[in-house]
């Protein structure tokens, strides 16, 4: 029990820290990569506002990951991890995941379409594809959460 509360404030550590470096990315570094490749390369400037509305898209979706991550930590805490409540923050993450992969793969057909050099294709089907083993992944371990919930509430109708 001391390991799991140790593990659980860790967490909450390393998940503001992930979070702040996404408003960063977010707000300043990932605008200003955008706007400077647009200056650099004006043949590509038409990309600016996409890529920038993309890349900032998907850096929300690993935050809604975060802020749900850290509720379920709470529920864990306080042992509530076996409850409905769960379930809907599980939705919210495996909502937050398929949507991220469904931008990424829009990504990636454009980028493949239009490629003359494999590797940045090749890199983003490689995303695509951890995106959906971890978004598919989450479907699983939400069934045995919603399976333990279930098991729990008849047992603590039996006690």
């Amino acid at each position: 029990m001391v390991t799991e509360r140790r593990a659980v404030a860790a967490l909450r550590v390393f998940l503001v820290l992930l979070f702040g470096i996404l408003v960063v990315f977010q707000t300043l570094s990932l605008p200003g990569q955008f706007a400077h490749m647009a200056k650099e390369s004006p043949d590509h400037a038409y990309l600016r506002w996409p890529a920038t509305a993309v890349s900032v898209f998907l850096v929300l979706c690993v935050q809604v990951v975060i802020v749900c991550t850290w509720k379920l930590l709470t529920l864990v805490r306080d042992d509530r991890i076996f409850s409905p409540a769960s379930l809907g923050w599980v939705d919210a993450i495996v909502w937050a995941v398929g949507a991220g992969w469904t931008v990424l793969l829009g990504v990636f057909l454009y980028v493949g379409f239009n490629a003359d050099d494999p590797g940045l294709p090749l890199l983003l089907f490689l995303l695509l594809v951890g995106v959906a083993v971890v978004g598919l992944l989450l479907v699983v371990m939400r069934a045995l959460l919603r399976q333990a919930t279930v098991l729990r509430t008849d047992m603590e109708a039996v006690i």
